[in-house]
């Protein structure tokens, strides 16, 4: 099994030995059995923190590179008449704490029902579409949102009734 241990930086001469292609929910995983697109079984094991973009390259624990693609997921595109309408639709999105791909003049969200019918109650033209995602990160670069960490039980509950536990 391969030992994915760390990102690295694109260099010159490095020589890419394989490709791991994960939807975005996975790439936000730091600790991952998978397998690469040759079949290759993997074991991803980065420090925490990281996570990962398509393009991205990963070190292994023999020194070789593997290439991260991001897989193409079921999304929904959602185009605007107006820039106000598309900062009202992102507005909406990011009060749900839903993970948002910006892109010129649209965004992208992962499919969910409930956030289709919201963006028709505004309006918006939606999309069904198949595509890689790469939503924003967030201010602070933490890329684990919180609503996907609550659907996992993941959350380190540092906010309580306003609060901020240390």
């Amino acid at each position: 099994m391969i030992e994915i241990i760390k990102k690295m930086k694109p260099a010159e001469g490095v020589v890419i030995t394989g490709k791991l292609s994960l939807p975005w929910e996975l790439r936000q995983k730091r600790w991952l059995r998978t397998q690469l697109i040759s079949g290759e079984d993997v074991a991803l094991k980065l420090p925490r923190g990281e996570s990962l973009k398509g393009g991205d390259l990963l070190a292994t624990l023999d020194g070789s590179a593997i290439e991260v693609v991001a897989a193409p997921e079921q999304l929904l595109h959602v185009e605007c008449a107006s820039s106000q309408e598309l900062a009202r639709a992102a507005y909406h999105l990011g009060n749900r704490h839903a993970a948002v791909q910006v892109g010129q003049n649209f965004l992208r969200i992962v499919e969910d029902a409930v956030l289709e019918k919201l963006l028709h109650g505004l309006g918006v033209t939606v999309t069904r579409i198949t595509a890689p995602f790469e939503p924003e990160t967030g201010a602070y670069g933490n890329s684990h949102d919180h609503a996907s960490a609550v659907r996992q039980g993941q959350s380190d509950g540092s906010r309580r009734g306003g609060q901020q536990q240390e």
